[in-house]
């Protein structure tokens, strides 16, 4: 028996499923980047003990805040809470600086959601696109507006 070849090229599975866009690549080499990055961070840098200043080890300048006022930015603590969080020391971390452990968990949750995403098949930057952001994203200024003060509290409290 000869099969059928008549089928239009547009009824085939793959010709359904279109490929994954340039930027689905992207989205995974950043998750990959990501996995590297907090190993770095957890094998190479030592958590400041006063809770700031850990980026400084990456060669970034110091805080400007804390610099000329003694008063932390609203990214104070955030590299050193994400080193804490890569050693294991997920409660020292949340108490430096929540937002900090916030964003651990957030670059978790890209490289889990991206690994997913790869394995079904799907375009992560379609999936991306389809997501509403709004609530999302006040509940994070939110939660980086309290993360603030409560740093603010610890150094001048």
């Amino acid at each position: 028996m000869v099969p059928d070849t008549s089928t239009p090229a547009a009824a085939s599975p793959s010709a359904e499923r279109p490929g994954r866009s340039r930027e689905h690549w992207f989205l995974l080499a950043a998750a990959a980047l990501t996995v590297l990055g907090l190993v770095v961070m957890g094998l190479l840098l030592t958590p400041d003990a006063r809770g700031v200043g850990t980026h400084k080890q990456l060669g970034l300048r110091p805080c400007m805040t804390m610099e000329y006022w003694n008063f932390p930015c609203p990214g104070c603590g955030v590299t050193t809470s994400v080193t804490l969080a890569t050693q294991g020391e997920f409660l020292q971390s949340f108490k430096n600086q929540p937002f900090g452990f916030l964003v651990f968990l957030t670059m978790l949750g890209f490289v889990g959601w991206v690994a997913v995403g790869q394995v079904r098949g799907r375009d992560l930057w379609r999936d991306l696109q389809s997501r509403r952001w709004g609530k999302a994203l006040v509940v994070l200024a939110f939660v980086c507006a309290l993360s603030w003060l409560y740093k603010i509290w610890l150094i001048h409290g």
